[in-house]
C-alpha cells in the first residue's frame, strides 16, 4: 500500500523513478522495491526524504486516504499543503503565520 502511495504522488508530480530517487538521496533500486512492494516495510527515514521532495506529509504515505476523517481530509488538501510549503520556503515564520491570522481573525470581526 505504501509503494503505491509513492508511486500515485511521484507521478502525480511529474517525476520518473530515476529522478525522485536522485532527488531523495535513496538508492533507485530501493524505491522501486517500495513502489512494487516487494520491499512492505521502508524506513522512517526514507519516507521523510521521499516525502520532502514529494512536498507532502508523511503520514500521507503512511496512512490509506479511506481512514481520514473530514478533519484531516481538509487538512491534507494538496493546495493548502502546497500554500504552507510556499510560505515556508518563502521564508514566512510560524510566529509571521500566527500574526497573519489573528489579522485576518480581527478583519473579519471588522466587517
Amino acid at each position: 500500500m505504501i509503494g503505491a502511495r509513492v508511486r500515485q504522488h511521484r507521478t502525480a508530480r511529474g517525476f520518473t523513478m530515476s529522478e525522485l530517487a536522485e532527488r531523495a538521496g535513496v538508492a533507485k533500486s530501493y524505491l522501486s522495491a517500495i513502489e512494487r512492494d516487494i520491499q512492505t516495510n521502508p524506513s522512517i527515514q526514507f519516507l521523510e526524504k521521499i516525502a520532502a521532495v514529494l512536498d507532502i506529509d508523511m503520514n500521507v504515505l503512511l496512512k490509506d486516504p479511506a481512514e481520514y476523517t473530514a478533519d484531516e481530509t481538509a487538512a491534507l488538501d494538496d493546495e493548502w499543503q502546497s500554500l504552507i510549503a510556499e510560505a515556508m520556503h518563502s521564508g514566512v515564520s510560524k510566529d509571521q503565520f500566527r500574526d497573519f491570522l489573528e489579522y485576518n481573525k480581527w478583519k473579519m470581526k471588522q466587517k
